[in-house]
């Protein structure tokens, strides 16, 4: 079987449920043909996630385009130091580009700003913090980054979608210090048990993707079982982390049967309970 074969539509799930983050703009196909995919498995709402301006123009004119795509605007918290302090080598997905200093990251928050004050914005991220791919250097830009955009999450009463990797109590504290909008959201949450205690107790939602299918993945399910009901959410990140037994293969918003179905026996749960939960609680934190 190729790597870059898409894996097959599973079993359609019974109960309506949304991908509360993927990337429509990475994968493979239209977004028609995604979207049909996602519907003909009862995935019926998907999160666009932008992670730069582009991305996140490109994101908002989706979103108006069809009802069923709601969209989040941002910066990567990646893509704040590539701003300040310039990328000379790019990455095959984004090319290099010149140090533009504050001014520039001003200018592109002021962007997003503008995006998130459109109705079918429904939210502001993926922001937060990155310390494996950026290294020391970067963190201010990244902290600088992540505080404005929980400021525009609160000015315009829209979601927070955090990326936190491997910076969990760097981003609890900057949570904790700016005060953290009302719906906030731990997209790909790779904390442990204790940690979802103490999004339990914020109020944050957790949102699990493929990655807590992985043989090394434990920590993940152990939080997933003690996080609260009512703060769970199901996503892809795709084209990224799909699920096993695919793992390594295109993702797609129509795999998440796959991991919610992996969610329910991590939660001693039926699917269709957990699935009736996943999209009530993706539809309160996006308000859609």
């Amino acid at each position: 079987m190729s790597r870059t074969e898409a894996p097959p539509l599973p079993e359609p799930l019974r109960v309506p449920v949304a991908d509360s983050h993927t990337h429509l703009d990475m994968q493979d196909g239209t977004v028609e043909e995604g979207l049909a995919r996602a519907a003909a498995v009862n995935v019926t709402a998907v999160v666009q996630v932008g992670c730069d301006v582009k991305g996140s123009h490109w994101a908002a004119e989706t979103a108006a385009a069809h009802p069923s795509v709601h969209a989040s605007v941002a910066l990567h918290p990646n893509e704040a130091p590539r701003i300040v302090h310039g990328d000379p080598e790019g990455t095959a997905r984004q090319g290099a580009r010149d140090p533009g200093g504050r001014a520039a990251l001003d200018e592109a928050l002021a962007e997003i700003d503008a995006l998130a004050a459109l109705d079918h914005v429904r939210a502001v991220g993926e922001t937060g913090l990155d310390f494996f791919r950026t290294g020391p250097e970067g963190i201010a830009a990244q902290e600088e980054s992540f505080r404005a955009h929980i400021e525009i999450a609160k000015r315009h009463g829209k979601a927070l979608v955090i990326h936190d990797r491997d910076a969990h109590a760097d981003v609890l504290r900057i949570l904790a210090d700016a005060g953290a909008p009302e719906r906030t959201v731990f997209h790909c949450y790779s904390g442990d048990a204790e940690m979802a205690r103490i999004c339990a107790a914020a109020g944050y939602f957790m949102s699990f993707a493929g990655n807590v299918t992985f043989k090394n993945a434990q920590p993940l399910r152990d939080a997933l079982a003690v996080a609260p009901a009512e703060l769970v959410l199901v996503e892809t990140d795709a084209p990224f982390l799909t699920p096993a037994p695919y793992r390594g293969r295109p993702n797609a918003p129509y795999l998440i049967p796959v991991t919610l179905r992996a969610m329910a026996e991590v939660r001693g749960t039926d699917e269709d309970t957990l699935a009736a939960a996943v999209y009530d609680n993706t539809a309160r934190a996006f308000d859609f």
